[in-house]
């Protein structure tokens, strides 16, 4: 086919031999079947944020970090090199994500490089060696359903315990390879205790992934693991092996409100002890 003028560059550089065909379009990139070498890769070349269709964007990048208080200044104002930082961010959450991942555990595609907006990444096949199709795609049986759900419960999980969730997990990311399911498209993926959303997030992810697969096995529809697992990873009990049972039961114990008062009232007598015997020392 004709290289898309986005992935040109890398032809120019060698990164990319052959620009094979297109293999899917979605709301933040389309992605190419390309060889490198005597490799078949894949190259997901970003959308421009004027065309991308990712709603309410901000949630996720709160608690990102920025490279320098010139770029976050920037970003704050919407300045045309604001927006341009933005976008690069936005674009290298993703890579650094999958190494990250990657490192953890985590049941990812492999990248390779990431040049010019463009990430060439592992294209991750099925048992005959075509490209694999998405968790969507598939009818299931109850066994494999379940079998699945187990394997992608426990990504997250790799995930939570590497500090990052997805953030917008469902079965339209989840691609199925020939030993099992592999977790795509993380340029939204969110620091977990950066962000204040965390928490909403995680349950979410969970809970979009259990309702697919209670149309399989309807069984899974009463189980609580997104609140379990959260309530873990609060704790700081969270283990890449932790046994879940998928079972929560809330703390229904009221909270002692006067005792946090007290709390408070204290911490502000002795900061203003503190503050006369400054100015005592200051006279």
């Amino acid at each position: 086919m004709k290289t898309p003028k986005r992935l040109e560059t890398l032809v120019h550089e060698g990164i990319v031999d052959e620009v094979m065909r297109q293999l899917m379009s979605g709301k933040e990139a389309t992605v190419y079947v390309v060889r490198c070498g005597d490799d078949i890769r894949c190259a997901k070349v970003y959308k421009d944020a004027n065309k991308r269709n990712f709603r309410q964007a901000s949630l996720y990048q709160e608690g990102r970090k920025t490279k320098n208080s010139r770029q976050a200044r920037a970003m704050a104002k919407g300045t045309r090199y604001g927006r341009q930082a933005q976008e690069e961010a936005w674009q290298n959450v993703e890579v650094d994500t999958l190494y990250r991942l990657a490192a953890a555990g985590v049941r990812v595609p492999h990248p390779y490089v990431y040049f010019d907006g463009v990430v060439v990444m592992e294209l991750v096949t099925d048992a005959e060696g075509n490209a694999a199709p998405r968790l969507n795609d598939l009818v299931l049986t109850e066994e494999v359903a379940l079998q699945y759900h187990a394997a992608l419960i426990g990504e997250i999980v790799r995930m939570l315990c590497a500090g990052i969730i997805h953030g917008d997990l469902s079965e339209y990311n989840v691609l199925v390879a020939a030993d099992g399911p592999v977790i795509i498209d993380l340029p939204q993926a969110i620091d977990a205790a950066g962000n204040n959303n965390a928490a909403a997030m995680l349950k979410r992810d969970v809970a979009n992934i259990t309702g697919y697969f209670s149309r399989f096995a309807p069984a899974l529809a009463a189980t609580q693991y997104g609140n379990e697992i959260w309530l873990l990873y609060e704790t700081a009990t969270l283990r890449p092996d932790s046994a879940l049972t998928g079972q929560f039961v809330a703390n229904t114990r009221s909270a002692d409100v006067d005792a946090v008062m007290r709390e408070i009232t204290d911490v502000a007598a002795e900061h203003e002890a503190r503050q006369r015997y400054k100015a005592m020392l200051d006279r």
